[in-house]
């Protein structure tokens, strides 16, 4: 089995060396950008917006991609999802044939997220599924990249916490989590490592899979581990419940790399270490509902985007210039290309696809730490953001301020939310904080959080000095985040809570709390 891993090991790192392109990252995407516009002339989107008047010109005159990028965005305009919806997507789910990609989509991918809407169903085409499969390859083998991770991990199982394989049949079309279609989609030759296996990914209530996957762990040899981090480190602390165990590497001793994606690991990384053994590398993706964006390639660095996976990226400058308030897109907001990005300015992205996404605004912010090799963080939500009279506090921000403050009083904080409230003529913030461990009062742990909060944000700090007059924290247990997930029907797979309450939300978590008054610390 060793000499087996270290193969296989060899095998993925000649294929990855292979796989580098010659091509810059502005190359790429550019080549990206004229093969969509090719692939999708013909389809009603195409006709309408004259792709092939584009193509024409960028044959006939050999148009540098800096021309061809500014008639794209001169003739296709701006799509959110509903209007995105509204417009095409609808077609497709009646079984519109050429609609936005040629063909007919067979399946559509149930986002929720974080989101305050129903459930968004997003075409998933027969392209996008082969895109999605090379760049997981691609991912897989540039693992090689990351020297703590031995040979013999290479041929142990692999633990894949996703949403349900037995897909809903709509008639024109299936419907599922893209978790779970992705894995009723995997390669044969990978279905030996799979786990939990065809019988428990077709469950679809999520307690009773995470029950079976309990019931069957100690019959498996895990070496990869991938999930969202709140549901992993429950199903780990049931795990280690059920068994008896002080940590994972009691029972998966092989246990060697964590795949995480779509959420900050920071909250969850000390409990999640403490459940371990061993050190375990953690690697992040940025795989969406609408496409395999990023992920984590070198030790040491953060995530490169995928120039070349189906997807071409453009980014709106995340200020007020560009947005509302509410985190909506102004009119004539302006876009770049991925050669004007500029480091450390936090950008909403705009994707188009091989699944039929145009000029789609995906929801996510990035900030580019080097944008000559495409490496972002994932700062947070256009709509996840909290700027009531200019305190523009990001979800990094928040982040890095729960984290020094779990870190003061020794508490993990794995859940928490905020709310921005009228205080008067004025404003103030309320803070919800999951924890289990024994926790300071509110009023202490808000003074401390402000003053993380100030040092992280110079706006905050200002409009703490004037409109932004009260800051209040309520501790909560953290099975009543979860709790309040499952009666809105988003529990489970990639399902995560806001980290931001607006609108009806607010209203709605309100309520939850009122109705369970008992439960406030």
């Amino acid at each position: 089995m060793a000499i087996l891993g270290k193969l296989i090991k060899r095998g993925m790192r000649l294929r990855h060396k292979l796989k580098q392109s010659d091509m810059t990252l502005p190359e790429a995407q550019s080549m990206q950008l004229f093969h969509l516009l090719h692939q999708a002339q013909f389809t009603e989107f195409g006709r309408k917006w004259n792709f092939s008047s584009l193509i024409d010109h960028a044959r006939a005159s050999g148009l540098p991609h800096q021309e061809l990028y500014r008639l794209f965005q001169e003739n296709v305009p701006v799509y959110s999802y509903n209007h995105m919806y509204r417009d095409w997507w609808c077609k497709a789910l009646d079984g519109g044939v050429d609609v936005c990609w040629p063909g007919r989509v067979k399946y559509f991918a149930l986002s929720s997220g974080t989101s305050e809407s129903a459930s968004k169903r997003i075409p998933l085409t027969d392209d996008m599924i082969k895109a999605l499969k090379k760049t997981s390859i691609n991912q897989l083998t540039s693992m090689t990249n990351f020297p703590d991770i031995p040979e013999q991990a290479y041929t142990r199982d692999w633990l894949m916490l996703g949403g349900s394989t037995d897909l809903h049949d709509r008639g024109s079309y299936y419907e599922g989590d893209l978790s779970g279609i992705a894995a009723s989609k995997l390669p044969f030759w990978f279905q030996k490592f799979y786990k939990p296996g065809r019988k428990i990914s077709q469950i679809k209530v999520w307690d009773e899979k995470m029950e079976e996957i309990m019931a069957h762990a100690h019959l498996w040899d895990i070496g990869f581990l991938v999930g969202v981090p709140a549901w992993v480190q429950i199903l780990l602390e049931k795990i280690l419940d059920h068994y008896k165990l002080t940590h994972i590497h009691e029972l998966w001793p092989n246990l060697s790399v964590y795949t995480y994606s779509g959420v900050s690991i920071e909250p969850y990384r000390k409990n999640l270490e403490s459940l371990m053994g061993k050190p375990v590398t953690f690697i992040e993706t940025y795989l969406a509902s609408e496409g395999f964006m990023a992920y984590h390639k070198n030790p040491g660095r953060d995530m490169e985007l995928v120039p070349d996976g189906g997807i071409f990226f453009e980014f709106v400058p995340f200020d007020e210039a560009n947005f509302d308030s509410e985190g909506e897109l102004r009119p004539g907001c302006q876009a770049v290309m991925i050669d004007q990005v500029q480091k450390d300015v936090d950008y909403a992205i705009l994707i188009s696809t091989c699944a039929g996404a145009w000029r789609y605004l995906i929801g996510d912010t990035v900030r580019f730490t080097n944008p000559q090799n495409g490496e972002i963080i994932i700062t947070g939500r256009t709509k996840h953001f909290l700027s009531l009279c200019g305190e523009h506090l990001s979800v990094d921000n928040m982040n890095h301020a729960i984290e020094k403050l779990s870190t003061e009083f020794q508490i993990d904080i794995p859940e928490f939310t905020v709310a921005g409230l009228p205080h008067g003529s004025l404003f103030a913030h309320h803070w919800y904080l999951g924890t289990d461990d024994p926790a300071p009062d509110g009023e202490t742990l808000a003074k401390s959080l402000d003053r993380y909060l100030c040092a992280l944000n110079d706006d905050y700090e200002v409009e703490r000095g004037s409109a932004l007059r009260e800051i209040r924290v309520t501790t909560l247990p953290v099975d009543r985040f979860y709790e309040w997930m499952k009666r809105r029907g988003k529990y489970g797979g990639q399902a995560k809570f806001p980290r931001v309450l607006k609108k009806n939300q607010h209203q709605e978590w309100l309520d939850f709390l009122n109705q369970n008054a008992n439960i406030l610390s």
